[in-house]
C-alpha cells in the first residue's frame, strides 16, 4: 500500500499532526526536525500532496463520528485514531451519540447535515434502506458494519470466532451460549452467523439466547439465561455484558473459569479489572480510526477506486493463561501471534 502520513511519523520519531506542518506549514516547524521528515518521506517514497488540503467537497472542513453508544468504551480507541487522522488534515472530527436508537441517529445525522462534509457511522444501527438513501446524499463511511456499495471498515468476524472455537473446543468444552446484543446490531448477527456455524465443525452445540441491551447492567439477566441452557461456556454479544455475567455469577457462587468460561469481545479496558479479568477477542482500535476517516477524505480527494470496498481488520485474541485441570497451576499459552495482553477468564473445563 502507498505510504501514508501515519508511516512518515512512526519513521521520523514524530506526531502526525507534526508532520503535517512539516509540508503545509514549514515555518511552524524546527528546521532540523523538518528536514528529518522529508528524509523519512523520501526514504518511504511518500507522495505529498497539497491539493487535499484543499478539496472542493470539504467546503467546511468538519465530519461527524456517529456512535451507537458512546458511553461503551469499545469507541475510545476508535475516536482517538479518528481525530488523529482529521487533524492531520485540518479537519475537525465532531462526535456525536445515537444513544442506540435509530430513530436518534437518522435525525442526528440529518440535523448535522448541513454543517459537516461526510459521517463515519459506527455501529450503525439504521436499516440498509436508510443506510443506502443517505449514502446517495452524503459521504458515508461505516464501521462495524459491512454493506454492499457503502464504504466500511470491519472486523473479520468469521477469523476472530474461529480462534473462539478453536479455544473452546480445545479446552474440552462440548457447548456454549451466545448471549446476543441489539437486534439491530450488524456485528452481533455477523458474530452469530459465524459462531453457529464454525460450531458443528468442532464438536460443539451452539446456543442463543437474548437480546441484551449491551451494559453491564444487563449482565446479570443474561447470566441467569445462560446458566438455565446448562453449558459450560458462554459468548457474550461484547465485554461490557461479559462483565455483567462474571459479577452475576460471582453472586451465585458459581467459579469462573473452573466451573463456566466467559468470553466478551472488544478488549476494553475494563477487562483488566473485574475478576477474574476478562478473555476477550480485541477489534481493531484505533487504526480502524484512522483508516475510516481516511477512506472518507479519500472520497473528497476523488480517489474513488476504493469507495464502496469493505475492509476487514485481523482479530487480537487476548488470553495468556489456563488451568490444565481444575486446582493446577495455569500455564502460558500463546495460541497467536497478535495477542497483547493476559486474560483469565477462560479455562479448561472441570475433570
Amino acid at each position: 500500500m502507498e505510504p501514508t502520513i501515519f508511516d512518515v511519523a512512526q519513521a521520523a520519531g514524530v506526531a502526525a499532526s507534526t508532520v503535517s506542518r512539516a509540508f503545509n506549514k514549514p515555518g511552524r516547524v524546527n528546521e532540523a526536525t523538518r528536514q528529518r521528515i522529508v528524509a523519512a518521506a523520501a526514504q518511504l517514497g511518500y507522495q505529498h500532496r497539497p491539493q487535499n488540503r484543499a478539496l472542493p467537497g470539504l467546503r467546511h472542513r468538519t465530519i461527524a463520528m456517529v456512535l451507537s453508544d458512546i458511553t461503551n468504551p469499545h469507541f475510545f480507541e476508535l475516536i482517538r485514531g479518528a481525530e488523529q487522522r482529521a487533524k492531520a488534515s485540518d479537519v475537525t472530527l465532531v462526535i456525536v451519540n445515537a444513544e442506540e436508537s435509530r430513530r436518534i441517529e437518522e435525525n442526528q445525522i440529518r440535523d448535522l447535515a448541513a454543517g459537516v462534509d461526510g459521517f463515519v457511522l459506527a455501529s450503525s444501527r439504521l436499516n440498509d434502506e436508510v443506510l443506502h438513501e443517505l449514502a446517495k446524499l452524503h459521504r458515508i463511511v461505516l464501521f462495524n458494519r459491512e454493506l454492499p456499495g457503502l464504504t466500511s471498515v470491519a472486523f473479520d468476524t468469521v477469523a476472530g470466532c474461529q480462534q473462539i472455537l478453536e479455544h473452546l473446543a480445545s479446552l474440552g468444552h462440548q457447548s456454549f451460549t451466545y448471549c446476543a446484543g441489539p437486534p439491530s446490531s450488524w456485528m452481533g448477527a455477523a458474530r452469530w452467523a459465524a459462531l453457529s456455524a464454525g460450531a458443528e465443525a468442532r464438536g460443539l452445540t451452539a446456543h442463543r439466547i437474548g437480546p441484551y441491551t449491551p451494559n453491564v447492567a444487563n449482565g446479570g439477566a443474561a447470566a441467569d439465561g445462560a446458566l438455565r441452557t446448562d453449558v459450560t461456556a458462554v459468548v457474550a454479544h461484547n465485554d461490557l455484558l461479559a462483565i455483567g455475567i462474571i459479577r452475576r455469577l460471582a453472586q451465585r457462587g458459581v467459579r469462573v473459569p473452573t466451573d463456566i468460561s466467559v468470553i466478551g469481545f472488544d478488549d476494553i479496558f475494563a477487562a483488566d479489572f473485574v475478576h477474574p479479568s476478562l478473555t476477550t477477542l480485541a477489534g481493531p482500535g484505533s487504526h480502524a480510526g484512522r483508516l475510516a476517516v481516511e477512506l472518507l477524505i479519500e472520497q473528497f480527494a476523488a480517489r474513488s477506486q476504493r469507495e464502496g470496498e469493505a475492509t476487514r481488520c485481523p482479530p487480537n485474541w487476548c488470553f495468556a493463561s489456563r488451568p490444565a485441570r481444575r486446582n493446577a497451576a495455569p500455564e502460558r499459552l500463546w495460541g497467536n501471534p497478535l495477542i497483547t495482553k493476559g486474560h483469565t477468564a477462560m479455562g479448561r473445563m472441570p475433570w
